[in-house]
């Protein structure tokens, strides 16, 4: 079997961050969001990859990823010039899979549990296509499936009046046969080749796909409020406990990160490499990336990314995101002096 991680996607909704940077590499308790999908790959065994690539940030992915030795696994790089679709991404991979089964992972999506157990399912059954469903509460949002008799009967892309909550999770595992389906596709009235459509067809040649239930909780990390809940899972999840007069909970502490005796850490916490932490709180929920400073400062529920410097006392900073090289720190004359890019949200 191999893998298919799609790095794709413009991410609009998560600017201003994704002017820069690829929405999947953003940060979650200190890995790219798309690491956690590729994890879930590799713990079912796959050792062969392609990774999809758009026109924003591709270089940065190839960098961040490399050749894929530091995972044992390999990689290569397909370049998809336009969103045009999760179909269209999935098709431009035929060369690669050649007559392989293989699963497609959207890289900002985090499943809990992993995809073993979807796997195995694939395998034992011999089903042509697995999917992973979730409810949602607002299924307009996504592709959904009807199901009847525990059996999928249909399959529709971000209907106006959904008839199932049933959301299809990012996760598909599928057989080189869908490359025919996608061949024969026509782009929707948006322009993509829908992975919806190509299913839906399957459907209709009486081919047996089969699905499963999210166990656990399931997160697609495309909108702000979504990236910091997903934070706070992730963070929920941490293992070791420290505790001392200063750092108490669940506390990632990466290398050479420093902590000084005037601060207090209460997790679920992550602090990365090379950061200085001085004389602040810093409370539960927050992800501190790589090389920051942080000076006199109280942040709660937070991620802020590396290389940032923060020295802004008598408020705390509370669900924020806050970018690399970002530089927040008190005005002394009481005034709010903001540069801001487009795109950017403040609340004073």
């Amino acid at each position: 079997m191999k893998g298919i991680l799609l790095h794709g996607g413009s991410g609009t909704r998560l600017r201003p961050f994704t002017y820069s940077d690829v929405k999947q590499l953003l940060p979650v308790a200190g890995k790219p969001v798309s690491e956690y999908a590729l994890k879930n790959m590799i713990d079912i065994g796959i050792k062969d990859f392609a990774i999809i690539i758009g026109n924003i940030g591709g270089e940065e992915v190839k960098n961040y990823y490399g050749n894929g030795e530091k995972w044992d696994i390999s990689i290569e790089y397909i370049y998809q010039d336009k969103p045009l679709g999760i179909a269209h991404a999935i098709y431009l991979a035929k060369d690669f899979i050649k007559n392989s089964d293989f699963v497609a992972y959207l890289g900002d999506n985090i499943v809990q549990n992993g995809i073993k157990n979807m796997y195995n399912e694939f395998i034992k059954n011999y089903y042509d296509a697995f999917l992973l469903l979730a409810n949602v509460k607002d299924p307009r949002r996504f592709g959904v499936a009807e199901v009847y008799n525990n059996k999928i009967i249909n399959l529709v892309e971000k209907p106006e009046n959904p008839k199932s909550d049933l959301a299809l999770v990012g996760v598909y595992f599928l057989k080189p046969d869908i490359f025919n389906i996608i061949s024969n596709l026509k782009p929707s009235l948006r322009g993509e080749l829908e992975i919806t459509d190509a299913l839906k067809m399957l459907l209709n040649n009486n081919k047996n796909i089969g699905y499963s239930i999210v166990n656990g909780w399931w997160k697609d990390t495309g909108t702000p409020d979504e990236f910091l809940d997903c934070n706070r899972l992730i963070l929920d999840e941490i293992n070791n406990n420290i505790s001392n007069i200063n750092i108490k909970g669940r506390i990632i502490i990466e290398k050479n990160a420093i902590i000084d005796d005037k601060s207090k850490i209460f997790g679920p916490c992550y602090i990365g490499k090379n950061t200085k932490i001085e004389n602040s709180v810093i409370r539960p929920y927050t992800s501190i990336g790589n090389n920051c400073h942080i000076k006199n400062s109280e942040i709660e529920d937070s991620v802020i990314m590396d290389n940032t410097n923060i020295n802004y006392y008598g408020k705390r900073i509370s669900e924020s995101i806050i970018g690399p090289y970002a530089n927040i720190e008190k005005n002394e004359n009481n005034n709010i002096n903001l540069i801001l890019g487009r795109d950017s949200k403040i609340r004073l």
